[in-house]
């Protein structure tokens, strides 16, 4: 069907086998599908996750809060397959009704505390260590406005930009242009505010950055959507020159690893529960280990 002889009917229903990559799990209703446990290791904080951009916040904070000495921050990361359906699994849903990653279980509190929803686990955590978050007022109030202004705005980068240039089975102009335009006026913010401050919130790495560069620095740094190039990244000069710094943090390259199932063996942490598993659990160690 091409794009102006599609006629929307009175009343929409959900044909399962829609096509694209996500249509096997995307579904119009909330709730389990199935019933399953989630396992849990020995630390308070539990993660369930993949290495999704929303995901990489989460485990860049925690990496991040174990190198300035905040033991407490240990955590066991899980890899939820998405493309799998288990995020519609029983004890998944109890944890975060909407279904999505990632989630973060805290056993420290009595009762455990739930917390989902990428943005709120940033602040949850940055609030509970007292880190990554400015103490001042007004530093305050530009942090979490970024940090919201992430939360707002990255859904047309990836449902629209992405999934229309990437991953639909079929190319629309109309979408790509109308998300390509939005996309590149989003960039020109980070770019015209990052022009006079080093960091999201002047001079200080907070969890503003922590939110919004596994989504438009993976843009800017072509590891999403093979976009790089179409969106003439290289114009954004100070967001990519924020982008490969905060790149460079030892910190930011292991949280990127956790929950990682796509690229270099050598990159993919499936699970993470010691900070000794970057050396010893990559997915390259696994299957050596397992060769005969």
């Amino acid at each position: 069907m091409s794009e102006s002889s599609y006629s929307p009917p009175k009343i929409w229903k959900w044909e399962k086998h829609n096509g694209g990559p996500f249509a096997s799990t995307n579904r119009p209703i909330a709730g389990k599908t199935h019933d399953k446990e989630l396992p849990i290791g020995k630390h308070p904080l539990q993660l369930y996750s993949l290495g999704t951009p929303n995901g990489v916040k989460v485990t860049i904070l925690l990496e991040e809060l174990l190198s300035l000495g905040f033991n407490d921050a240990e955590y066991d990361a899980w890899m939820i397959k998405i493309g799998d359906g288990e995020q519609f699994g029983s004890d998944f849903v109890k944890i975060n009704p909407n279904s999505k990653i990632p989630a973060l279980m805290d056993h420290s509190t009595n009762p455990p505390t739930r917390v989902f929803e990428s943005g709120a686990i940033l602040l949850y955590l940055a609030e509970k260590f007292g880190a990554f978050l400015p103490s001042d007022r007004a530093a305050r109030a530009e942090c979490l406005s970024w940090l919201m202004w992430q939360m707002g705005s990255a859904p047309y980068l990836g449902g629209g930009f992405g999934h229309f240039y990437h991953y639909a089975p079929i190319k629309i102009e109309y979408a790509i242009n109308r998300f390509s335009m939005e996309t590149k006026r989003q960039l020109d913010v980070l770019d015209k505010h990052l022009a006079v401050n080093q960091y999201i919130c002047d001079d200080e790495y907070t969890i503003a950055d922590i939110a919004i560069w596994p989504w438009y620095g993976g843009v800017l740094l072509n590891r999403q959507y093979d976009a790089a190039e179409f969106i003439d990244a290289e114009a954004y000069t100070n967001a990519m020159r924020w982008a490969r710094d905060i790149d460079k943090r030892e910190t930011v390259k292991r949280g990127r690893m956790v929950n990682k199932h796509r690229g270099e063996l050598d990159e993919q942490l499936h699970e993470r529960h010691d900070a000794s598993d970057f050396k010893n659990k990559t997915q390259d160690k696994i299957i050596g280990s397992k060769r005969p």
